[in-house]
């Protein structure tokens, strides 16, 4: 799909989700005659699911990205620190490239994975001491790889993260106890370079469940590009009155699309990246 094609997808997306909010926060209980059937209204999380639906083949059809990736995730119970980093992405053959530049612990950290190439196996280096093992060839899923993250390198993305709302979304449409809410006109990273303005979707799950996996989900989706940019999740208070617990968060800033990534952004022999 051409530059042009994907920017008129993306403006249909933002119209499609601007009329599902309209339309969730115009609806009315159906008047209806004596004896006349009665349709039940529709699942508060319809909306955003036929958005997400509708808007994912644009988002697909994207070649490649680049963007400052921040991330946050509660990890067996544990919030861990936040980290920030350079993230390179495509989506044919799907290739991920990260450089870790906060915390300071971890700057310069890197690592590099293409699907269906190198046994499947990610090259990756670490910082400090580590560094002096150079680079490694390591299982995505394995222990070193997946030290201080809930998600593997093979699920990062933005279209993973659409993918993962949906699988959330429809699970939840099977049940009942659901608000969603819509907030237009807020503004990310303020007074900054990267500052976007954004639709908020709030979903509220009011009463834990054992088929849902959050309380509060607020997913920040990008008016002009039309794609999720900021999404977190936070617990169930254990009292009332208890801030929510942080389950995870996700944010990509300084976003730019089809830049023209080539197979040396995803070589670890690139001279660029340095690696040990």
């Amino acid at each position: 799909m051409s530059v042009s094609g994907i920017a008129v997808c993306l403006l249909l997306g933002v119209s499609v989700l601007s009329q599902e909010i309209t339309a969730a926060r115009g609806a009315e209980a159906p008047r209806v005659a004596d004896n006349s059937p009665v349709t039940p209204p529709e699942h508060p999380l319809m909306p955003v699911i036929r958005w997400a639906e509708q808007g994912r083949p644009a988002i697909a059809a994207i070649k490649d990205y680049t963007a400052i990736m921040s991330k946050q995730e509660n990890i067996g119970g544990v919030v861990q620190e936040a980290q920030m980093m350079e993230v390179k992405v495509r989506h044919e053959p799907f290739s991920v490239y990260v450089k870790v530049r906060f915390p300071q612990r971890l700057n310069g950290q890197q690592s590099i994975y293409i699907k269906g190439q190198n046994d499947g196996k990610a090259f990756a280096h670490g910082v400090g001491f580590q560094r002096t093992f150079g680079t490694q060839r390591l299982d995505p899923e394995g222990m070193f790889m997946m030290n201080g993250h809930k998600y593997p390198i093979t699920e990062m993305g933005i279209l993973n993260l659409l993918d993962k709302l949906l699988e959330v979304g429809r699970n939840d449409s099977k049940y009942d106890e659901c608000t969603v809410t819509y907030t237009e006109g807020i503004v990310l990273w303020k007074d900054t370079p990267a500052m976007r303005e954004c639709i908020r979707i709030d979903v509220k799950h009011p009463v834990p469940r054992p088929h849902f996996m959050f309380h509060i989900a607020r997913i920040f989706v990008d008016k002009e590009l039309n794609i999720p940019i900021h999404y977190d999740s936070f617990e169930w208070p254990r009292k009332e009155g208890e801030t929510p617990k942080l389950i995870e968060s996700y944010s990509y800033r300084n976003l730019k699309i089809n830049v023209g990534l080539t197979d040396a952004d995803f070589d670890h022999t690139n001279p660029a990246y340095a690696f040990p």
